[in-house]
């Protein structure tokens, strides 16, 4: 399992908002005239489309001009509203491309803690948190916008901060400008707040947005009493993790998709989900339920010494688990049943077959060399095998390659995997292993 990377964004140098520091902070917030509609109107379109913005601009005004001390370029600064997502305020100097901040940007106080030197005035962009909504939805994310800031710009990414009703919050990558049509990336607050970046979450502070972890715990329903808690990261899919650790030794690793929690697995379970659990006595519990399997494994006619395993997701009533052992080279996906259930074992050469792949054991293939020969087929030793897929009936299909060089086989197994025909591949044109065609 994957986690976000969160390191490239953090290591980007921001870009100071250049509207903040141009031009003076007025004492009161002047009214729109027509005149500087009409001027807005007539020429931020093109300007606006110059700055890479892609909405239809909606509404505009003209802000204002100042001329740089050292250079004498004059710099002409206009609002725009647009009839879907965040409005911007443009900077057009003369002769030089123009530049676009969204109205977060605009309205963000300045870095000494004085209001926005120039904000956004019209009405269509009143309420800039909310233009946020659909840069938000198109980050895949649920978060209805409390509060939001400007962090900086790069030369192609805008990053804006927003705090979500609930208590959590996150980062927002979109494009420069961000625009709609731009890719739009969201990564939780609390990982930034581990990383040492130039990155960070402001609006509140980390200690408020970690509190959200007790209501996941609470509504895991475990009987867990949290003791201590941590966010352990978010995946590429968008799948947060927060490991808590309950005052009777036990821990989980609480499983959240778009703020709604989707799993609580025991830590003793949660080994391969980023790096596990750290806040509870997990290691202890590992060689417990490591032993466990062990059993159970014996007992299903699997012999393995249970070095490692990782649990699947499990149908209900059953526990898919992946187990590599220090007895022997070959692993197994074991399919455990109820008291009253036997359980399946499936090597790792034919699990995929069932629809499970090993990842700590490498494939070995006497058990299919085993099926060949109970089909007549004994002069083939298994060195490779694909999956085909299944049948109409419901059979699955799994091509072989031998180790002589040789043509292989098409074997098609039924249920529990039990070998039902087998074609050469010198009569087929379905093979693709090397040697077989």
């Amino acid at each position: 399992m994957k986690p976000i990377g969160l390191g490239l964004a953090v290591a980007l140098i921001v870009a100071a908002l250049v509207p903040a520091a141009v031009i003076s902070a007025p004492k009161t917030l002047p009214a729109i005239s027509a005149e500087a509609r009409k001027k807005g109107m007539t020429d931020a379109p093109t300007i606006a489309a110059a700055a890479g913005v892609t909405c239809k601009v909606t509404d505009a005004r003209f802000v204002g001009k100042s001329v740089d001390a050292k250079t004498k370029i004059p710099t002409g600064f206009y609002e725009v509203d647009c009839d879907a997502g965040p409005g911007f305020l443009l900077s057009a100097p003369l002769g030089g491309k123009p530049a676009a901040f969204t109205c977060i940007e605009a309205n963000s106080p300045q870095p000494d803690g004085k209001p926005a030197a120039v904000p956004c005035l019209l009405p269509g962009n009143a309420d800039p948190k909310a233009d946020l909504i659909p840069l938000i939805a198109k980050a895949a994310v649920i978060c209805t916008p409390e509060a939001a800031r400007g962090i900086g710009q790069t030369s192609t990414n805008t990053f804006l901060e927003v705090s979500c009703v609930g208590g959590y919050g996150y980062v927002l990558q979109a494009g420069a400008p961000a625009n709609l049509s731009s890719p739009v990336s969201a990564n939780d607050c609390l990982g930034f707040d581990q990383a040492g970046g130039n990155i960070k979450c402001s609006i509140h502070d980390p200690a408020s947005r970690l509190a959200v972890i007790d209501t996941y715990a609470k509504a895991a329903n475990n009987g867990c009493a949290v003791k201590d808690k941590r966010f352990v990261g978010m995946t590429v899919g968008g799948t947060s993790y927060f490991e808590t650790a309950c005052q009777d030794g036990k821990g989980y690793m609480l499983k959240v998709d778009n703020a709604q929690l989707t799993g609580a697995i025991p830590c003793e379970r949660a080994t391969v989900i980023l790096g596990g659990c750290e806040l509870s006595a997990a290691k202890e519990a590992e060689t417990a339920q490591a032993g466990l399997y062990t059993k159970l494994s014996k007992a299903a006619g699997f012999n393995c010494d249970v070095a490692k395993y990782a649990p699947f997701p499990s149908p209900p009533g059953k526990d898919v688990v992946e187990l590599a052992c220090s007895n022997r080279p070959d692993g197994a996906v074991v399919i455990f049943g109820g008291p009253n259930d036997k359980s399946d074992v499936y090597d790792c050469a034919r699990a995929p077959m069932v629809g499970y792949r090993c990842s700590f054991s490498k494939p070995t293939f006497e058990a299919v060399t085993a099926d060949l020969k109970t089909l007549g087929k004994t002069t083939c030793t298994v060195s490779n095998v694909r999956v085909i897929g299944k049948s109409e009936k419901g059979t699955t299909y799994l091509e072989t390659a031998c180790s002589d060089g040789l043509k292989g086989y098409i074997v098609e197994y039924g249920a529990k995997l039990a070998p039902l025909t087998a074609i050469g591949c010198a009569f087929t044109k379905d093979c693709r292993l090397p040697g077989n065609t």
